[in-house]
């Protein structure tokens, strides 16, 4: 399934895209997409069996905002330099580990949301990322297996990064990963019973029309089996709890001088097959 929320910020309704493209509307059904139903099987099988069914009904897109797609996420776990593509492209050596960090919840905004360019910054940069959505509550998982029966779905995110205060203003890199919309997040959460294997998906990046990433989860350093495994070692993941899994080459921090920063008025697209795509317009904060 192709779960969404659309409306204003803040008061999103719950949606699902079916097989023919329509938006059907899920309200009553459930209040919100959020750990609560996803981790909740008998009601995801009923909304199954209704969108099947074809007695969902239809809500016009129309003008209609896409918010992102879980609402009320508890925590949003990030893995860095986690592309061997990524990696070399930095002069960074692979890491023997995850690097893990965090970005709040309040970072994430909807997949066609303005992303705002901090005040004082001249190093913004982008990141297509593959989100992984908990779906069961995660601790101390033992095997690959085991880690992937807990993944409720997976989505498209934009790990946005400021690298000047994420490198250059000392600490750790919390100073660049959680400028406020700097997580996009959508449209959609696609379950995962649809993404077979997580590690055969292309994923695109483009900066005013001009293509800079291209990649695949295949170059990933730690798959997502690992990752969430080795999370669990560390932290408790709850339903409704996302993990962006990095970003391959083709990054701003990876090209030549000068290097093309984001600025007000650049508009960045994104994609990853099957997950659906991302645009926004970036503005002064």
């Amino acid at each position: 399934m192709k779960l969404l929320r659309v409306g204003t910020a803040g008061a999103e309704r719950p949606a699902l895209l079916d097989a023919e493209g329509t938006l059907r509307d899920l309200s009553g059904f459930v209040t919100d997409i959020d750990g609560a139903l996803l981790s909740d099987a008998g009601t995801l099988d009923r909304i199954r069996a209704a969108a099947g069914a074809g007695v969902l009904p239809a809500l016009s897109a129309e003008g209609l905002r896409v918010g992102p797609p879980v609402g009320r996420i508890g925590k949003v776990v990030c893995i860095g330099l986690n592309y061997h593509d990524h990696a070399r492209e930095t002069g960074a050596e692979p890491p023997a580990e995850p690097v893990v960090f965090f970005k709040a919840a309040d970072t994430v905004i909807g997949p066609d949301d303005t992303v705002l360019v901090p005040r004082k910054s001249v190093k913004t940069d982008w990141e297509v990322e593959l989100a992984v959505v908990i779906g069961r509550t995660a601790r101390y998982l033992e095997s690959h297996e085991q880690a992937l029966a807990h993944v409720a779905g997976y989505a498209v995110a934009h790990d946005v990064s400021e690298r000047e205060f994420q490198i250059e203003r000392g600490g750790t890199w919390d100073k660049g990963k959680n400028c406020e919309t700097f997580n996009p997040l959508g449209p959609w959460l696609v379950t995962a019973d649809e993404v077979p294997d997580p590690q055969a998906l292309s994923l695109k990046l483009w900066v005013n029309g001009e293509l800079k990433q291209d990649g695949t989860t295949a170059e990933q350093i730690f798959p997502v089996a690992e990752v969430v495994r080795y999370v669990s070692q560390f932290m408790t993941l709850y339903p409704g709890d996302v993990i962006n899994t990095g970003t391959p080459a083709g990054v701003a921090m990876g090209q030549p001088e000068p290097k093309p920063y984001l600025r007000a008025g650049d508009v960045v697209e994104l994609e990853i097959e099957g997950l659906g795509r991302q645009r926004q317009e970036l503005k002064a904060a």
